[in-house]
């Protein structure tokens, strides 16, 4: 459990600093725009109680939001990745269930099932803060090709992080 703590404290800290230091400075036009801090929310342990996994959304948006001055926007999505990471976990559950301890990752839970988990988070994300960003209707398809687009960009950083920081098991 401390290790746990532990774990996750680090990769809160490593991945608000890439978000603010690194990824912040990285322009790829006003299309596409990364956010690997969720990344965060995506590796929580199966076993983390619901409303922890909503107060460290939360937190971690809310820890985002003042380092962009953006009032709440990510910190909102944030929460609404925590609140439906509990539904998309049990629509994606494997028929006997998780097993305690795994971490929900490409070595763990195969690149399919990490796939489909993180690319339904990253959009759900992406969707909800781009709207409240925008706030309105009028650029409905504009906004909706940046959510893509950020979406895409979003998850293949995220995919290659899972390469580069997990290694899978050679013997099995």
């Amino acid at each position: 459990m401390i290790n746990n703590l532990i774990r996750n404290s680090v990769r809160f800290i490593v991945l608000v600093l890439l978000q603010v230091l690194i990824v912040q400075n990285i322009r790829l036009g006003s299309y596409i725009i990364l956010f690997p801090y969720v990344l965060f929310i995506l590796l929580l342990p199966f076993e983390t109680p619901k409303l922890v996994v909503l107060f460290a959304s939360f937190f971690i948006g809310l820890t985002i939001d003042m380092f962009y001055d953006t009032a709440g926007i990510h910190a909102a999505a944030c929460t609404m990745i925590g609140f439906a990471r509990y539904y998309i976990l049990k629509l994606l559950s494997p028929r006997e269930g998780y097993d305690p301890g795994l971490i929900p990752n490409v070595e763990s839970m195969g690149p399919v099932w990490f796939i489909t988990y993180s690319a339904i988070i990253i959009f759900i994300h992406h969707l909800f803060f781009f709207y409240l960003e925008i706030f309105r209707f009028d650029e409905f398809f504009r906004t909706l090709l940046r959510v893509l687009l950020s979406t895409i960009g979003t998850f293949c950083f995220v995919y290659i992080v899972q390469f580069l920081f997990y290694k899978a098991d050679r013997n099995k």
